[in-house]
């Protein structure tokens, strides 16, 4: 499985990927030692010591969490053979998930590394049961835990094999979808959509059986599908912010922020103009500067604190003026995912917008951008307060995490960076 990111400890690297634990883990570890342990006593034919089978069953889910790390190394090794990087393996309530870089570019090389991690649960399985039975020649206890480590890996790689988003069936129908359509979203949309139906009917199911007295066997598959839901509902609104930044041009986003001044203007008036700003407004506007209604260049504040008060009225600005080809800038016909890019490596935080004449034509900035997404999105009423807060911060509003949608769409081969097809995060 694949996943965004989970806070978590880092316990130790393998082949130079971080291997984490996130808290819920020692829930789930707590839980299985707790069965287990229940089930040693069980078959034991003198009474064990109460920790002795304590112990035993401790070992037990250890052993279990480690087939399925050893599910995810599978995934990862494979990831790394095609070229992509593992950013980490992180063990927690559900199981376990490798977090990669980005997504292999070809669809065999994904089905690849999706099928890696079941491959190596089966082989676990059949290895652990095929000693079962020379195991209990030496020891029950010892054929126990063959048994229901075997048996565990076979219910791992089963359950796994299911055709939905995360699973690692859902990655392979993704993929197959993608080599026989030629498209990967294609291949998303429909693993996404059977992800979802699947995660349902675990709700459903599991509900019926604690209806009927299952227990926690219902609860669990419960929680199983509001995960899987949960999951495949995230997929769709990254599928969705992704349409959305492909689709709105950098002019139905845009505002005008910047001033104009007349470049035979002293540098007075250039302070008398910035004494209006708002004292929230922690990024002033640009300063653009014209001459005779055309533009020259942009004027920064830079005069202000460099010539005495005493000199600004015998200052002009014309001899301050800096080309504008200078400032970071974009279309106003580009899309909005390359405005992102653009403003994730300007030191500016925001870019001037041209027209089609190559006029100055407006201003971008995050919280902008922010606007327009939510606006597309179905969130038509957000307070002015917010995006203010946004802007000054110069920030994405509500934490969207564009950045790293457009990473991802630049990863996929979504869209393509025409310079390097990265950028660094700030």
């Amino acid at each position: 499985m694949e996943d965004e990111g989970l806070e978590a400890w880092e316990l130790m690297r393998i082949k130079g990927i971080p291997l984490r634990v996130h808290p819920s883990w020692f829930v789930v570890l707590l839980l299985f030692t707790w069965t287990a342990q229940a089930q040693v006593t069980s078959i034991t034919e003198s009474p064990l010591p109460f920790w002795g089978a304590w112990l035993l069953g401790f070992i037990t889910s250890l052993l279990l969490f480690v087939s399925v790390l050893l599910h995810e190394l599978g995934h990862s090794l494979v990831a790394l053979h095609e070229g992509v990087k593992v950013r980490s393996i992180t063990l927690f309530l559900l199981g376990g998930v490798a977090r990669v870089e980005r997504e292999c570019r070809t669809p065999m090389g994904s089905l690849r590394v999706a099928i890696a991690g079941t491959l190596v649960s089966l082989f676990l399985a059949v290895v652990l049961l095929g000693g079962v039975k020379s195991a209990s020649e030496i020891s029950p206890l010892l054929a126990n835990l063959l048994g229901q480590l075997g048996s565990l890996n076979l219910v791992l790689a089963l359950f796994n094999l299911l055709p939905g988003l995360p699973l690692d069936g859902g990655a392979i129908l993704k993929a197959l979808v993608w080599q026989l359509t030629g498209s990967q979203r294609k291949g998303v949309q429909v693993a996404t959509t059977s992800g979802r139906l699947l995660s349902l009917f675990a709700i459903v199911f599991g509900s019926w059986i604690c209806i009927k007295g299952g227990g926690f066997g219902g609860l669990w598959l419960i929680l199983l599908g509001w995960f899987g839901f949960a999951a495949s509902r995230s997929q769709s609104q990254m599928l969705a912010m992704q349409n959305i930044l492909r689709e709105l041009k950098v002019s139905q986003a845009c505002s005008r922020r910047y001033r104009v001044l007349e470049e035979d203007q002293p540098l007075r008036r250039l302070s008398e103009l910035r004494l209006k700003k708002s004292e929230s407004q922690k990024m002033a506007d640009w300063v653009l500067i014209c001459r005779s209604g055309r533009w020259v260049g942009y004027v920064t504040d830079e005069p202000l604190k460099d010539i005495p008060v005493q000199y600004w009225d015998n200052r002009f600005l014309v001899d301050y003026t800096k080309p504008l080809g200078e400032l970071p800038s974009i279309q106003e016909k580009d899309p909005l995912w390359k405005a992102v890019i653009q403003l994730e490596s300007s030191k500016e935080g925001r870019l001037l917008v041209f027209n089609n004449a190559s006029l100055p034509s407006g201003t971008l900035d995050r919280a902008d951008i922010g606007e327009a997404v939510l606006r597309r999105f179905g969130l038509n009423k957000i307070p002015s307060s917010l995006l203010d807060a946004a802007r000054n911060q110069n920030i994405y509003p509500l934490g969207l995490a564009l950045p790293q949608i457009v990473e991802t769409m630049l990863s996929e081969g979504i869209v393509e960076d025409p310079s390097s097809g990265t950028f660094s995060e700030k």
